[in-house]
């Protein structure tokens, strides 16, 4: 076989290794990947910074569910030791607690993020999605005074700290899916998936059962790797298939 086809074969999805680091898994949209990973069979990882909280959030009893500790904002060396060498992807579904300290978000969202892919790579794990956000790169998309995207950076730039993240996966060569939601909601969904490329949208909302349902389903689907997308829900979008919705994006 040559080097190439043995290439996409490794990149074509994780189907024969599926063990899944998720970081951030208690929070609204961690526990939700967790849940939905899970019901596919995929065994997981959860990396958590408070154990005995992710024991009661958590499914309880699952044997492919794993809790570790693990602190995005310690370093990359402790988190290679979390994420371990029996992982075959990452899902970063990180973020900030809003407080007074306005270097909170760049401590999760910026070097958090970069920690992971430092991690990944002392690991030789190729495979990292990132939950990001729409609007990240708002003022290049003339969208600076965009209310949402004001509000949003008032508490520490959290979008900028997430695109300068978002560049360093970009350039770090490994395999990367990342997804920008619009605003989140707790509800269940209400309407259909909308996927479009990056720096396109600038409203609209999504169930973060959706998001997590596309972080998932990025592991399966090989029409996924190296691409930015930005997702919102919409009643009046039609039910398009996950190979429909990754394959109409250009790769970067």
């Amino acid at each position: 076989m040559e080097g190439s086809e043995i290439k996409e074969e490794k990149e074509a999805g994780i189907g024969q290794k599926k063990k899944i680091f998720v970081a951030g898994a208690t929070g609204n949209t961690g526990k939700r990947i967790v849940e939905q990973l899970l019901a596919k069979g995929f065994a997981v990882k959860a990396g958590v910074r408070d154990v005995d909280k992710a024991k009661s959030v958590l499914p309880e009893g699952n044997p492919l569910l794993q809790i570790v500790k693990a602190d995005v904002t310690e370093g990359s060396a402790k988190l290679a030791d979390a994420i371990g060498d029996d992982s075959d992807a990452v899902i970063c579904a990180t973020g900030f607690q809003p407080s007074w300290n306005l270097l909170t978000p760049w401590k999760v969202d910026n070097f958090g993020t970069v920690n992971l892919v430092d991690a990944c790579q002392k690991l030789g794990i190729n495979r990292f999605i990132l939950i990001s956000s729409i609007l990240v790169n708002g003022a290049a998309m003339g969208q600076l005074f965009n209310p949402v995207y004001i509000i949003l950076n008032v508490m520490g730039l959290v979008l900028v700290a997430k695109l300068q993240a978002e560049r360093y996966i970009r350039k770090s060569g490994i395999n990367y899916t990342i997804i920008r939601p619009g605003g989140l909601k707790n509800d269940p969904p209400q309407g259909n998936i909308v996927m479009q490329p990056e720096d396109t949208l600038f409203r609209g909302s999504i169930s973060r059962d959706q998001v997590a349902e596309v972080a998932v389903e990025a592991l399966l689907h090989p029409e996924s790797h190296y691409k930015v997308v930005e997702i919102v829900a919409s009643t009046d979008a039609p039910k398009r298939s996950f190979e429909e919705l990754f394959g109409s994006i250009e790769q970067q």
